[in-house]
């Protein structure tokens, strides 16, 4: 089997552990098909295809992972199986830590960076996985797209730091560059996942607490209505290939699941910036990407929602396959309109 597509396969396996007694493609164990099976489009690229193509199903039952050890093992293998996309990926980097006091982050740079735009990145996971030293793939492709250097912060993450914690990790980082020099319209944000729930968390934190809006957000995939009320969390759940168990009750464990902050699908969005959401067609998570965007427009915020069809949960960290290489270009481009950088230079 080829390294890539092994590497596919135990990430697929790793993100498993923490899913519920499902399989991926609707299938019982027995073979024989438990629901009908979701077609893949033809139009999308052949290794996109092949994604499909090698998934294979879930493990029966979830993981504790309220387990010390066995998050730990999970967080562990799910590093490392990130870690090898940025390998097959390719491209060189740096990751330098950030001199901050107040909040654990690092620069994502490649060759001569420019010094006057930052986007901050904020990494999946479900609030309980994943790291600014694993999850490289997605920053740097928005990195080589928008010419802008990456500040990927190393929030922290659940059982063990509930929320806030995480969130008031994103809002440090924030602080952190509006101290050193950086105008807010010189910033801006973007999150995959749990991270897209803090990267519009944050913004909505820092409306509150009277600081300005960073000057464009990109939402990847979010995840943003913890109570999982939208239609697409009942019809979707056995064709999507990623998403399994939520984690939501490790997260917000004082707070309930509504809160704002929390699923900020039920925020009052007034004042934010222009926003991009990037979505797949086969995600659960793709009715609270939708209701997001019609509530944005309806707050008065410019919005662009793109739904890409065949598309899995943050298709744009695949190393390999060119619908994330396109996904990555139209995030940059977005950035660099609304960061008026002069794309000339």
């Amino acid at each position: 089997m080829p390294r890539l597509i092994a590497v596919f396969l135990a990430l697929f396996m790793a993100i498993a552990l923490i899913c519920p007694a499902s399989t991926v493609l609707a299938t019982a164990h027995d073979g024989k098909p438990a629901a009908p099976i979701m077609p893949v489009p033809r139009d999308i690229s052949p290794a996109a295809q092949a994604f499909y193509a090698n998934l294979r199903p879930r493990p029966p039952g979830p993981v504790d992972i309220e387990n010390p050890k066995v998050l730990a093992f999970t967080r562990q293998f799910l590093g490392k199986m990130f870690a090898a996309n940025a390998v097959e990926f390719g491209i060189e980097y740096e990751l330098e830590r950030a001199a901050s006091d107040t909040v654990e982050a690092y620069w994502l740079r490649t060759g001569e960076p420019r010094l006057d735009k930052v986007l901050i990145y904020l990494h999946g996971g479900g609030q309980i996985l994943g790291s600014a030293k694993t999850h490289i793939v997605t920053p740097l492709r928005v990195m080589l797209a928008s010419g802008v250097p990456v500040l990927s912060v190393e929030y922290r993450l659940a059982p063990e730091h509930p929320f806030p914690a995480g969130l008031r990790d994103a809002l440090a980082a924030y602080r952190w560059l509006l101290a050193n020099g950086f105008e807010p319209g010189d910033i801006g944000v973007f999150g995959d996942s749990a991270g897209g729930n803090l990267a519009l968390a944050m913004p909505l934190l820092a409306r509150d607490e009277g600081l300005p809006q960073p000057a464009a957000l990109v939402l990847l995939s979010p995840s943003i209505d913890r109570t999982r009320t939208g239609d697409s969390h009942a019809t979707m759940p056995a064709f999507d290939p990623v998403l399994g168990a939520p984690t939501a009750e490790v997260y917000a464990v004082d707070v309930a699941l509504d809160d704002p902050l929390v699923s900020p699908v039920y925020a009052d969005l007034h004042g934010l910036p222009p926003m991009l959401i990037q979505v797949g067609t086969r995600e659960r998570l793709l009715s609270d990407s939708v209701r997001l965007a019609r509530n944005a427009r309806l707050a008065g915020v410019e919005v662009t929602l793109d739904v890409w069809d065949g598309m899995w949960h943050v298709w744009q960290g695949n190393p390999v396959i060119p619908e994330a290489e396109q996904a990555t270009r139209e995030i940059g481009e977005f950035f660099i309109r609304h960061l008026g950088i002069d794309s000339r230079l």
